[in-house]
């Protein structure tokens, strides 16, 4: 994944473009959101299919059947525009590695995951083919592995670089030697049965690391396509029985979809289906597409419609209205792309200070290539699910493991740590070296009694220079205004749990006396008789017992004379919620009922005074 070069457009129809996911023989895919927020693969052909009506056509056609195919393993089109300058289409977006990049990394799959596989491709092909279509390339990069099964991309589209036959006018061919059939290698009309070919071609490949036609050139390649066995001797006996009725040189030798659903059976499922590497790089992936989703939006000249300009001050008037009405838990039904109204206040001018870090994306603090003395890096995301925290990993295959890991904290508590007093510049630093780990804290001017911080796993001899180099990045990067978090306003991370304007709306829910005390960047105790501890953070997943109220989730949890309210809504970062926690107890009171009552009322005024806009 790369981002877009200065001068790209942005934006295709309904879709904000926002990285390069590669490029093959029709074009390039880019990694797109639409209106609604949803992730979408975008197409865009190579201009040399462009100037061809014919191909114009064709691909009208082939995309309108394509929006047919559903099923839970393809990928669905939603979108396209075949009369673009350049014609694009999109479907959704699915976070995976391709079979071949899993195998090329990975070695083979193991025989229950090419079972796994197997019977997600036959699946696919069968929905390709009830709507009349057929696949025409399906290869090892055109399969993605995704956590809940694979999935088939650019089915049928390979028809529209077609004329009359499979070979175009220069001689390139449409398709992949190593994968396609006999009868598409010399250019004969094509059935369902070409695809099922394909098929066996594809999972010779994920059971042994080789297609089974592979030859010194494409030429041999397609040679024995056409007139050679197939290379089958290391596959499993069960596979072998599967995939040679595939390879038959005859069409009509070959099995269909549902002969081969019929002969694989039910799949038995685990909580991990593929091998732990492709996970590793479907989380990496995942962390690309977060960073990518971070990157600023370029500034695009917008134009005014005509239609607005005679009703400009009624139009103010809304607006005003709305700005000014009180919501308690509201329907925040806003669409999750569209940028937030840029904040009227100035950023703070300290920018170590708690409100800038508040602002702050840790996992963009540190680049790829930040640290060349210690090696690339990938950001491995919030373990915690803290907005002040970041792990990293080196980019070193033989070192991916918990021993290479870089992690960092913006708003680690200074009070009690330990180690060797030392400086960072000009701030004071306390380091600390256990075995193979090393950890650099620097104490903050803004906030004394918080301070960032930075520990490094590798050896004990190259741990405190790793995290000496971290440190210096980040607290440069820190002081050169870093961009904000993308559309911070509307989450919580930029709330100042403690910040004085909530103390009257606190003490008038809870009729007592309360004073703050800061617990972290993100936390805040408010202590009278009753003790409420504020924490913001975001997370995975909801909990059973939330009950939805507009956009956003509440649900209470009492535990003695405790309560813990907390209110959910969807954050911007993609599969993460924005969670507000309240947690009431330390009650003079012995009811555990008042506690929650009191909590949610607190909940209600921290919303109505933070005003997140999600």
């Amino acid at each position: 994944m790369q981002p877009l070069p200065p001068g790209e457009p942005r934006q295709f129809g309904r879709y904000r473009l926002i990285a390069s996911l590669g490029e093959g023989g029709m074009g390039r895919v880019l990694l797109g959101v639409s209106r609604e927020g949803r992730l979408v693969a975008v197409k865009q052909v190579h201009p040399a299919f462009a100037h061809d009506p014919g191909f114009r056509s064709r691909f009208k056609r082939e995309v309108e059947t394509s929006r047919m195919v559903s099923g839970a393993y393809t990928a669905a089109v939603m979108d396209a525009d075949p009369e673009a300058p350049l014609p694009w289409l999109a479907s959704v977006f699915v976070a995976g590695p391709s079979l071949k990049e899993a195998v090329d990394a990975a070695g083979p799959l193991p025989l229950s995951a090419v079972h796994y596989l197997a019977t997600g491709l036959a699946s696919a092909l069968a929905e390709i083919h009830r709507v009349g279509l057929i696949h025409r390339d399906l290869k090892p990069s055109n399969v993605l592995l995704a956590t809940d099964g694979p999935r088939v991309i650019d089915f049928g589209i390979a028809r529209a670089a077609e004329g009359d036959t499979d070979i175009t006018h220069t001689g390139s061919i449409i398709g992949s030697p190593g994968f396609m059939s006999p009868e598409q290698a010399n250019g004969l009309p094509l059935t369902p049965a070409s695809d099922v070919f394909s098929f066996g071609a594809l999972v010779t490949m994920a059971a042994t690391g080789r297609a089974p036609f592979a030859g010194a050139s494409t030429p041999q390649t397609l040679y024995n396509v056409v007139h050679s066995a197939p290379d089958l001797t290391t596959l499993h006996p069960d596979l072998r029985r599967l995939v040679e009725p595939c390879l038959a040189k005859d069409p009509k030798a070959r099995p269909n979809t549902a002969q081969i659903l019929d002969f694989l059976g039910s799949v038995q499922l685990t909580a991990t289906p593929w091998p732990p590497a492709v996970y590793s790089m479907i989380e990496r992936q995942q962390a690309e597409v977060r960073a990518a989703l971070a990157l600023p939006v370029p500034k695009q000249p917008r134009k005014r419609p005509k239609w607005l300009i005679p009703t400009a001050a009624a139009a103010m008037a809304v607006v005003l209205a709305a700005v000014t009405t009180t919501v308690i838990l509201a329907n925040r039904d806003a669409d999750p792309v569209v940028a937030a109204a840029p904040s009227t206040s100035a950023p703070p001018p300290d920018p170590l200070s708690a409100a800038a870090l508040r602002r702050v994306d840790p996992c963009k603090l540190l680049g790829p290539d930040s640290l060349p003395k210690s090696g690339k890096l990938l950001a491995a995301g919030d373990p915690d699910s803290q907005y002040d925290r970041c792990g990293y990993f080196f980019d070193r295959s033989a070192e991916l493991s918990d021993r290479s890991l870089l992690s960092l904290e913006l708003g680690v508590r200074m009070s009690g740590k330990k180690g060797q007093p030392t400086k960072v510049g000009a701030l004071d630093a306390i380091q600390n070296q256990e075995s193979d780990d090393c950890s650099l804290a620097v104490s903050n001017p803004a906030t004394p009694d918080y301070g960032i911080e930075v520990s490094a796993r590798r050896t004990a001899q190259t741990s405190c220079g790793i995290a000496k180099e971290a440190m210096d990045v980040v607290l440069k990067k820190l002081r050169d205004n870093p961009e904000p978090y993308p559309n911070v306003e509307k989450t919580l991370r930029q709330a100042d749990l403690c910040a004085p304007e909530l103390k009257k709306p606190l003490q008038d829910a809870t009729a007592q006396t309360l004073r703050s005390e800061v617990q972290g960047l993100h936390e805040c105790n408010w202590q009278g008789r009753t003790t409420y501890l504020l924490k913001t953070w975001h997370v995975k997943s909801l909990d059973n017992a939330e009950t939805k109220i507009g956009n956003a989730y509440l649900s209470v949890r009492q535990e003695g004379d405790s309560c813990v309210v907390a209110w959910t809504f969807p954050q911007q970062e993609l599969g993460w919620w924005d969670r507000l926690d309240v947690y009431g107890g330390t009650s003079t009171t012995p009811s555990g009922t008042k506690n929650c009552d009191s909590s949610r009322r607190v909940l209600e005024a921290v919303v109505n005074t933070v005003k997140p806009r999600g």
